[in-house]
């Protein structure tokens, strides 16, 4: 009871141009494995790039933001709503560490493409520090 009373703070205190849905919102995302590491597909439409936020650690891949409702301004009401204003996550876990991995991103038309290469020296031990990424 309590975290999702904390989960319902947390859209609170996001932006003032948010309207959020009141719920966390997790994107589909497709993974492959290649010859050279490791292909991610997400499905962001409507997302900007900069509330695009990707953090690896250890064998775990991050991204989050939000997605915000920019055409609704005061004085509007809606007639009817389904797509989902708000937070969003997808955490991903890989096989093996992809900590030290080169990141290659591209972000168009709502897809965002990750291209997380193989390490150069994937023999060093997994460290704790953590690699985070702005768009």
């Amino acid at each position: 009871m309590a975290k999702s009373i904390n989960r319902y703070f947390q859209f609170l205190g996001s932006s003032k141009d948010v309207r959020t849905s009141g719920r966390l919102w997790y994107p589909a995302a497709d993974v492959y494995q290649t010859p050279d590491g490791w292909l991610v597909k997400v499905e962001l439409a409507g997302v900007s790039a900069e509330d695009i936020e990707i953090e690896i650690q250890g064998n775990v891949l991050s991204i989050v933001g939000t997605r915000r409702d920019k055409s609704c301004a005061a004085g509007v009401s809606y007639h009817q709503m389904e797509i989902t204003y708000s937070r969003f996550e997808k955490v991903l876990k890989f096989p093996a560490s992809i900590e030290g991995a080169s990141i290659e991103h591209n972000f168009d038309n709502g897809l965002l493409i990750i291209n997380l290469w193989k390490a150069e020296d994937e023999a060093k031990p997994e460290s704790e520090n953590t690699s985070k990424l702005n768009l």
